[in-house]
C-alpha cells in the first residue's frame, strides 16, 4: 500500500512539474501586475523593487534631487531607484522613443504645456486612486495648486512647484549704467529703450534671452487676453498677426544692433542650462528665466552676484504678460511597473520637509504649506526672492492659459522653429513672410492633428 502511495505522490508530483514548465512567460513589455498580485510586490513586502524616474534641468537640479533619492530609498531599502536627466530638448526626445517602445519610467518630469498631448496619447495614469487611498497626501496642498495637472476632472500631474517667467536684471551693472530697473507694467517699447541702454553704456549684450522662444510669442497674445490656439487645437487661437508682426521687428533690431546675441549664438545655445547664459559670465546684463531657475542661475553666477527679477515687458495696452504656473508636473506613466511604489515617491517629494530642505525650492514655489512654512527661516537670498516675486505678482498676474493642444510639438518642432524663426533671424525671409508662414503651416500641421 505504502507503495502505490509512493508512486501516486511521484507521479502528482511529475504533473505539476510540468504544468508548471508549461505555463506561458510574461511578454517583455507587458503591463505591470494588477495590486496584489505576486508579481508586483508592493514597497512594504521586503522584495526589491526597482523604481524609475527621469527628469531635465540643469547640475544643480540634478544634485539635489539624486540626493532626495537617496533620502527615500533608506527610508524603503527594497526599493532602488533608477534615474536619468538631461536638458529639455534631449528629456522629450528620449521619453518620446521609449514611449514608442513601450519602455516609460515609472515616473517622468512633465511640463503643462505637454501635459493634454500626453494624455490625448494615453501615456499617462490618473492619479486620482493614490489620492483616495490616501497614498498622495494633499492635506496641506490647495486646489488652486493642483488645478493645472487636472484635465477633465482627473488629476494627471502633481504639481511641483509654482513660478512664473521673470526678467533677470544684473544688480551691479543696471548701478554701473547709472540706470534704475524697470516698472513693474513695463511695455515692450520700454523694454526695447532699457536694454538698448544697457548694451550702448556698457558695451555687452543688453539681453541675453531667447526672444523668440515660443513662450514670448504665448506671452503676447496671453497679454491681449487671446490665446495661441483655439480651444480644439484645430488652428491659431488668434486673428490679428501684426502684435506678432510688431514684436519680431523689435526683436529683430535688437540682434541687428548687437543689443542681443547673433542667430547663430542664440542657436547654439538652444536645450542648453542656465549656466551657460551669457549674464552667468557678465557678458549680458539682463535675461528672462522661469523663477524657480533665479536658484540655479545664481548659484552658477557664484558669491557676489547680485540680481533683481521683475515681471515680463508686454504689448501696449495690454494685461500682464505673466500667469502662475506649476513649474512641472511629476506624472505616472501608463507603461509604470511599479505605480503604487510611484505615488509614494511623489509623496515623499512633495511633502517630506527634510526631503525640501535639499530641494530647496529648486523647482518653484512648493505647494505644501507646511513645507513652504518650514522652509522659510532658510532660505538664501535667490530663494526668497523667488518667493518674494511670486507673493508681488500673484494678484497682478493673467488668468493661466489652458495646456497646450495635441499638435503643440508637432507646431514647434516643425513649423515655428525651422520654417519661421530661424529663417527668419538668420536673415533667409522677412518678418510679414515669417508670420504668414507660421499662420499657414501652423493651421494645416494643426487641423491634420485635431482629425485624427
Amino acid at each position: 500500500m505504502r507503495s502505490r502511495l509512493s508512486v501516486l505522490v511521484m507521479l502528482l508530483m511529475v504533473v505539476a512539474l510540468v504544468m508548471s514548465a508549461c505555463a506561458p512567460a510574461a511578454a517583455p513589455g507587458a503591463a505591470p501586475a494588477a495590486e496584489g498580485d505576486s508579481a508586483a510586490p508592493a514597497a512594504d513586502s521586503g522584495q526589491k523593487i526597482e523604481l524609475r524616474i527621469a527628469w531635465w534641468g540643469s547640475q544643480n537640479r540634478h544634485d539635489r534631487t539624486i540626493a532626495v533619492i537617496e533620502q527615500f530609498e533608506q527610508l524603503h531599502p527594497n526599493i532602488d531607484v533608477v534615474y536619468e536627466f538631461s536638458g529639455w530638448d534631449d528629456h522629450w526626445t528620449k521619453m518620446t522613443t521609449q514611449a514608442a517602445g513601450g519602455n516609460l519610467p515609472d515616473i517622468m518630469q512633465q511640463d503643462y504645456a505637454r501635459l493634454e498631448e500626453w494624455v490625448s496619447r494615453g501615456l499617462l495614469l490618473p492619479l486620482d486612486e493614490y489620492v483616495a487611498d490616501g497614498t498622495l497626501n494633499f492635506a496641506n496642498v490647495s486646489d488652486t495648486a493642483l488645478a493645472g495637472g487636472r484635465l477633465d476632472g482627473k488629476l494627471y500631474g502633481v504639481n511641483l512647484g509654482t513660478n512664473s517667467m521673470t526678467v533677470v536684471i544684473d544688480a551691479d551693472k543696471l548701478a554701473e549704467a547709472g540706470m534704475e530697473a524697470p516698472k513693474p507694467d513695463w511695455t515692450f517699447a520700454e523694454f526695447e529703450q532699457f536694454v538698448t541702454a544697457l548694451h550702448d553704456k556698457l558695451g555687452i549684450y543688453g539681453f541675453a534671452g531667447t526672444l523668440e522662444n515660443e513662450q514670448l510669442w504665448k506671452n503676447i497674445y496671453l497679454s491681449l487676453g487671446e490665446w495661441v490656439y483655439n480651444e480644439d487645437g484645430s488652428a491659431l487661437g488668434y486673428e490679428d498677426d501684426q502684435p506678432l508682426i510688431d514684436y519680431l521687428s523689435m526683436v529683430k533690431r535688437l540682434q541687428d544692433a548687437g543689443v542681443t546675441p547673433s542667430a547663430e549664438e542664440r542657436i547654439a545655445m538652444r536645450g542648453k542650462g542656465v549656466e551657460d547664459d551669457k549674464i552667468v559670465t557678465g557678458a549680458a546684463a539682463a535675461t528672462y528665466v522661469w523663477s524657480n531657475q533665479i536658484v540655479a542661475l545664481a548659484n552658477a553666477a557664484g558669491e557676489g552676484r547680485n540680481f533683481i527679477l521683475v515681471p515680463m515687458p508686454r504689448p501696449a495696452g495690454g494685461a500682464s504678460a505673466n500667469y502662475l504656473k506649476p513649474s512641472m508636473f511629476f506624472s505616472i506613466t501608463s507603461q509604470a511597473r511599479q505605480p503604487k511604489e510611484a505615488a509614494m515617491f511623489i509623496d515623499f517629494f512633495t511633502n517630506n520637509v527634510e526631503a525640501n530642505t535639499v530641494l530647496m525650492a529648486e523647482r518653484g514655489v512648493p505647494v505644501s504649506s507646511e513645507v513652504r512654512t518650514a522652509l522659510e527661516p532658510m532660505l538664501n537670498t535667490p530663494q526668497k526672492q523667488m518667493f518674494d516675486y511670486i507673493a508681488s505678482i500673484e494678484s497682478s498676474v493673467s488668468p493661466i492659459p489652458r495646456p497646450d493642444v495635441a499638435g503643440h510639438a508637432n507646431v514647434i518642432n516643425n513649423v515655428y522653429w525651422p520654417l519661421v524663426m530661424d529663417p527668419l533671424f538668420l536673415g533667409q525671409q522677412s518678418v510679414e513672410d515669417a508670420v504668414k508662414v507660421l499662420r499657414e503651416q501652423a493651421n494645416a500641421v494643426l487641423s491634420e492633428t485635431a482629425s485624427q
